[in-house]
């Protein structure tokens, strides 16, 4: 699913009388709440859905595919999702 298939999921669920543009919004809306709570080394639980975590990951050594020249990956902060109890049994 695309953001352009959630937004008209989010429309269908929302009813007739919501346009799209609306559903775009509230799609937007929920996106920026996520990236804002994970701001600051927080996590996101969304209760039955799952939690949005900030993991960081140390630096490491790997290689260029292309050239196989060795090379520094520097270490990086990265999101990880937990899934809820309502997602596990998919």
């Amino acid at each position: 699913m695309n953001k352009a298939e959630l937004v008209s999921a989010v429309r269908k669920q929302l009813g007739p009388k919501v346009s799209a543009a609306s559903a775009e919004r509230a799609v937007d809306a929920v996106i920026r709440a996520v990236k804002g709570g994970l701001r600051g080394d927080r996590e996101v639980q969304l209760v039955g859905f799952g939690t949005f975590v900030l993991a960081s990951r140390p630096a490491r050594s790997g290689f260029n595919p292309h050239t196989r020249k060795p090379m520094r990956i520097p270490a990086m902060k990265t999101v990880r999702f937990r899934p809820g109890s309502d997602l596990k049994g998919l």
